[in-house]
């Protein structure tokens, strides 16, 4: 990694290593953007909880922390109040067990005198970055205006690292850099699993949308010795006449692409590769999981996986939100946050945002 941690910014800081935190304005990029139900209240917390270790080491190291995020909206450049990152403030105070100050807006003269009334060991929640189209434009004058509110920056939203936003590629050209120990971890994790994965190697792909990984198969169908592919991806191959260089290595359903689950016959060939594996990737389910009746294929997958006792890394939002809700998220040895950047991660491809923080 060419990039600081946390512990590097701790090393290189004379007096030893709360010093190099203490009384520094820590602007700290997560990724709270969870999914919300109808009434705007959060449906799964696993990317607040896996921010949590940084925002918990900065603050006992008495740093003043600011974290910053966005949330959902498309249409970026306004103010969409059920988009407000109130119910991630209510998370948080829970979670760290201490009051979490919040802002009515990312920048401006307020969230200035907030920053500057923040005592060591406080915390600070900008409002949605995405209620300024700076952000998503990648504006200098905006990536500036969040910088002065920091004296590093820390990027601690691995899920948005393969888009060049201000908060992302921008502020790190005005401020001391690292990465924060979510980030660090799953570049950890995702490079083990390219450099020296153990064999066989299976890769899992499910969901749909083939275009956005068609990069990916390529690139891992160098490496892996097995990939799987769902009924809706085979599907969009034949539409679009997709073609890949190792296709021996892919095995599809053996009936019925356009199922909404996989069918028994189909899962006697997956499952047998799932428990020899000994390296697992998987990325999208198996069914259309959003409903129940069809939420068996993808569940039996899981186990599978689970019972092969491989290492396995499991990313893309459904898919996760799935095994949380089912209550065997901790038993995968490795649950990104990133879907497309996990995807893009494996394909290959620089990060923005990783480049971004490098030295």
């Amino acid at each position: 990694m060419n990039f600081k941690t946390l512990h590097d910014f701790d090393v290189s800081a004379e007096g030893g290593s709360a010093s190099g935190w203490k009384d520094k304005r820590v602007l700290v990029r997560c990724d709270f953007n969870v999914p919300l139900d109808m009434n705007g209240s959060i449906v799964d917390n696993f990317k607040i909880q896996q921010t949590l270790p940084t925002i918990q080491y900065l603050i006992d190291k008495e740093a003043k922390v600011i974290l910053m995020s966005h949330l959902d909206p498309e249409n970026t450049g306004f103010v969409s109040p059920e988009f407000t990152l109130e119910h991630v403030k209510d998370k948080l105070s829970e979670y760290l067990s201490i009051e979490i100050k919040k802002t009515d807006d990312c920048i401006g003269k307020e969230a200035k005198k907030q920053v500057e009334e923040l005592k060591n060991g406080e915390v600070l929640l900008l409002e949605n970055l995405r209620f300024h189209k700076g952000e998503t434009d990648n504006t200098e004058e905006f990536a500036k205006k969040l910088a002065e509110l920091g004296d590093i920056f820390i990027n601690d939203a691995f899920a948005e690292c393969h888009r060049a936003y201000a908060s992302i590629v921008g502020i790190p050209k005005f401020l001391p850099r690292g990465a924060g120990l979510l980030l660090e971890k799953e570049i950890k994790n995702l490079s083990s699993v390219l450099k020296n994965p153990k064999r066989p190697f299976l890769v899992l792909v499910g969901g749909a949308k083939v275009k956005t990984k068609v990069t990916f198969l390529e690139n891992i169908s160098k490496i892996a010795d097995t990939i799987i592919i769902s009924g809706p991806i085979k599907q969009e191959m034949e539409i679009e006449n997709i073609d890949f260089e190792n296709e021996d290595k892919l095995i599809f359903p053996l009936e019925g692409l356009e199922d909404l689950d996989v069918s028994d016959k189909t899962l006697g060939i997956f499952l047998p590769k799932i428990l020899e594996a000994k390296t697992i990737i998987w990325n999208g389910p198996f069914g259309r999981i959003e409903d129940e009746e069809f939420q068996k294929g993808t569940l039996k997958v899981a186990n599978a996986i689970i019972e092969s006792g491989a290492f396995s890394v499991v990313g893309g939002g459904s898919t996760v939100e799935f095994l949380n809700k089912e209550g065997i998220i901790s038993k995968f040895s490795h649950v990104s946050t990133g879907g497309g950047a996990m995807l893009d991660y494996l394909s290959g491809d620089k990060l923005p945002g990783i480049e971004a923080i490098e030295d």
